[in-house]
């Protein structure tokens, strides 16, 4: 995960993952101030896989967009989660599911997601703006 990162990134990343307390329950979450955009349009992004042992899914993206955002669930608790802004949907198909959602249609908006907490984006190490 790291050489392949590397590879695609340089020597100078950082590696980002959405930061969930063990034994926090699904519940609604609201957006607070403080949302860092990461540095640059390319990122590798590593999906977990379900193996009996740690195992990614691991590509590069080159036009998404990252951010941490910080988050206070109903109950109270604060954490930070990784948001990526996929930038250039045309080449999509037309019929995926955030598309029925979102009612767009592809390369009209971006498609922006949250990362699940074992989800990996490796980004740039520069000053976040």
């Amino acid at each position: 995960m790291v050489d392949f990162s590397t590879s695609k990134l340089g020597r100078n990343i950082q590696a980002l993952s959405t930061d969930v307390a063990k034994g926090t329950t699904m519940q609604k979450y609201t957006i607070l101030p403080g949302v860092k955009k990461l540095a640059g349009e390319n990122s590798i992004v590593c999906h977990k896989q379900n193996y009996a042992y740690a195992v990614f899914y691991c590509h590069a993206t080159t036009t998404t967009r990252a951010y941490v955002v910080p988050l206070e669930g109903a109950d109270g608790v604060n954490t930070k989660a990784v948001a990526v802004c996929h930038t250039d949907t045309s080449e999509w198909n037309p019929k995926h599911l955030a598309f029925q959602v979102l009612k767009v249609k592809p390369g009209t908006i971006p498609i922006c997601h949250f990362l699940p907490s074992d989800h990996i984006v490796w980004v740039p190490n520069q000053k976040s703006t």
